[in-house]
């Protein structure tokens, strides 16, 4: 099986210990020159894959403009994990009170959801489809580059964890521009239907629960 290399995106507007970036959120200069610093790329790679996100699909743009790979796919899949949008543009300091709530139950409950946030199942199902994907998108065009976000990355990397992983994800960022090579999960695969339809914005709202 051909090379899978994940990357964290680079720095960006805002951030912040504790902070659930806006979605708009952009790469700052200093996110771009630590981009920079992260090439030259391992000499296998063919072909980059991102988050739609801007951060990471900035990141990815760049990776591009600077080596002459092509972006071969952007996809869902590989989106951060999707916050609730209580929390977007906040730190610890100020998160409202239902936020509160999900945290401290979200890992004895994790189909649980915090408003129109992706909870801990939601979020280790499309990782799991991810999986997939990037196992398919390496055998056709051979060692990938997959541009993503901290969480998602951490929940990739400790997929046998369960829902779970995602607390691990959070105990253990990656930093900006870290690039890691992908070894640790070969996916049972879901179908190709599934891979079809999911999607990182599908996921109904829920009703707040207290």
């Amino acid at each position: 099986m051909a090379d899978i290399w994940l990357m964290r995106h680079g720095a960006y507007e805002g951030h912040r210990p504790g902070y659930h970036a806006p979605h708009e959120a952009a790469l700052t200069a200093d996110g771009r020159d630590g981009v920079r610093r992260s090439l030259p790329l391992p000499e296998s790679v063919t072909a980059i894959v991102t988050s739609p996100i801007p951060r990471a699909r900035q990141t990815a743009s760049l990776i591009a403009h600077l080596t002459g790979l092509p972006i071969v796919a952007t996809s869902g899949l590989l989106a951060e994990w999707r916050a609730p949008s209580i929390v977007l543009g906040r730190t610890a300091e100020t998160y409202p009170p239902a936020y509160r709530a999900w945290r401290a139950r979200r890992l004895a409950n994790p189909s649980l959801r915090c408003e129109d946030g992706e909870s801990l199942t939601d979020l280790h199902t499309r990782t799991r489809h991810c999986v997939a994907l990037l196992h398919q998108t390496a055998h056709r065009y051979g060692p990938v580059l997959a541009v993503s976000h901290t969480l998602l990355l951490g929940v990739l990397t400790h997929l046998a964890e369960g829902p779970a992983a995602f607390a691990t994800a959070a105990r253990m960022p990656w930093q900006f521009a870290e690039r890691r090579l992908f070894t640790a999960y070969q996916p049972t695969g879901p179908s190709p239907h599934e891979l079809r339809t999911s999607t990182a914005g599908t996921t109904q709202c829920a009703h707040r629960r207290r």
